[in-house]
């Protein structure tokens, strides 16, 4: 786990470096200088291609770490060959591309009358969805591409602050009027295709990857190839649920509400997506090694590498959701226009806890889509999108945006139910242990402590109050889970900087 923990500290530094970076272009350029309506139209476009890419990539991420280790050999002089990997990662999205493309177009019609009616700004965009998904296709290839070959921080450098960094002077570029509203779209779609150039670029600088495939080594590993088709068939239909279902909310906000109410969501969502963060450092160097472990049957290290991942982001995104609803108040406070946004106060708890699910869950669902039983994520993934569809039915017509979230939530906890059951009983793998039991009541005992302070120890001054409560609530809470040792692997993380720290000193 040392390359673990390393590439992924270091990847979750550069990925808070990119959350200042959003916090700024949240909190001080789009809530002061764009309307929620304007918010909700970058919104949704960056989610309908978000849609489009789960779709059009036909699984190319999933399948490149379950087969990079069957492609890669030690050629002659210990060289790393890999048979043309990259060049079937490339074509295929293509294909997938070009597919949904025709699909897309040709459901312009009905689309446009679902939105129209409320939402006509996104109508009026609508194709502009397809070169931003482009791009962000290839992003997302070049990125998986480089975790593979254990190069994780400089792809999450382009991802969490290059987009960034990009995606804010193209919101200043036009809150001063400098493009308008068109241009604007261009620019949100540029800001992509740097991001995918800058990708590339790292990847042949590396010297591992060629765009030349070896047909001899396809002629010789057919039961391999067919394996590759099944499994990638099986993710595009399987891609239709699991992608649709994180969508959904914003799709039926906008349809039903308009994109103002888009607009406040999407403010609610960067604030409770902060939770689940470290999974994205985290797992992309640790989902190699799982593929890698499933594909040996090595048991002990599958069973290691869950129970380990799974705690120490349970640890992580708990405390970071405690800080988050210690200081929600001050948060909409500080934040421009707060009082608009105040109104999805209770969205951010209720996405925070679907946001822990995701983190602490999804490695589990990763063993099962790399094992022989993957079969099953498919059935799962669609009872997870018929449970949204239902309930986003069912419950934004009652509850507005708080009925979005809390059907986020529902779906995403019976899902991860029917995952975790289902490892249990397939890779005889157990999810949660007693020390996950110990930091869930942790993360209980803080957030049930801070509602008895508010109501028995109110402090008038908003930032008084929230100081206090985050350094005597979060600083007993650090301080039980270094005791307890709710985490070996960040304690043993902390020693090793104090040593360093020592040593310099």
């Amino acid at each position: 786990m040392g390359i673990i923990a390393k590439q992924s500290i270091q990847g979750t530094i550069v990925t808070y470096l990119g959350v200042a970076v959003g916090f700024v272009t949240t909190f001080f350029v789009l809530t002061r200088f764009l309307s929620a309506e304007e918010i909700g139209l970058s919104r949704v476009l960056v989610d309908a291609a978000t849609l489009f890419i789960g779709l059009a990539q036909l699984g190319t991420s999933s399948s490149i770490i379950r087969f990079y280790p069957h492609f890669r050999d030690q050629g002659q002089g210990g060289k790393t060959v890999e048979h043309g990997f990259f060049f079937w990662t490339l074509i295929i999205p293509l294909l997938g591309f070009a597919l949904f493309t025709a699909i897309y177009c040709a459901c312009r019609e009905p689309l446009s009358h679902w939105f129209g009616e409320k939402s006509s700004l996104f109508v009026e965009y609508y194709y502009m969805v397809l070169p931003m998904a482009f791009f962000m296709l290839y992003q997302t290839v070049f990125e998986t591409n480089a975790n593979v070959r254990m190069h994780i921080v400089v792809p999450r450098a382009v991802r969490e602050l290059i987009t960034r960094i990009g995606l804010l002077v193209a919101y200043l570029l036009y809150a001063f009027r400098v493009v308008d509203i068109d241009g604007f779209v261009i620019a949100l779609c540029s800001v992509y295709a740097v991001a995918a150039l800058c990708n590339i670029i790292y990847l042949f600088s590396l010297g591992e990857v060629s765009l030349r495939p070896d047909w001899d080594f396809l002629r010789n590993n057919r039961q391999l190839i067919d394996q590759y088709l099944r499994y990638t068939g099986f993710l595009l239909i399987s891609a239709l649920a699991s992608v649709l279902a994180p969508t959904l909310s914003s799709f039926f906000i906008t349809a039903e509400m308009g994109l103002s109410y888009t607009g406040i969501f999407a403010i609610a969502t960067y604030i409770a997506v902060m939770v689940s963060i470290p999974y994205r450092s985290v797992t992309a160097i640790a989902a190699p090694q799982l593929a890698n472990a499933i594909k040996n049957n090595n048991l002990s290290e599958i069973t290691h590498l869950i129970h380990q991942v799974s705690s120490t982001l349970l640890l992580i995104g708990g405390m970071i959701l405690c800080a988050i609803w210690l200081n929600i108040d001050l948060i909409f406070h500080i934040l421009p226009n707060g009082d608009t946004y105040a109104t999805a106060r209770s969205v951010v708890l209720i996405l925070g806890t679907s946001q822990l699910f995701i983190a602490v869950c999804s490695f589990t669902s990763s063993a099962l889509n790399y094992s022989r039983f993957y079969a099953f994520s498919l059935l799962f993934s669609f009872v997870l999108t018929a449970l949204s569809i239902l309930l986003n039915n069912l419950l934004i017509p009652h509850f507005g945006m708080e009925g979005a979230a809390m059907s986020n939530l529902i779906s995403y906890a019976l899902y991860f139910a029917l995952i975790v059951l289902t490892v249990r009983l397939t890779i005889k793998t157990p999810t949660f242990t007693r020390q996950h039991m110990k930091i869930l009541c942790l993360i209980v005992v803080i957030l049930n402590l801070n509602f008895l302070w508010l109501e028995y120890l109110p402090i008038q001054n908003i930032w008084l109050s929230s100081m206090i409560r985050t350094i005597v609530l979060m600083g007993g809470a650090c301080l039980v889970a270094w005791r307890k040792n709710l985490s070996p692997e960040i304690n043993q993380q902390v020693r090793s900087l104090g040593e360093r720290l020592k040593v310099k000193g």
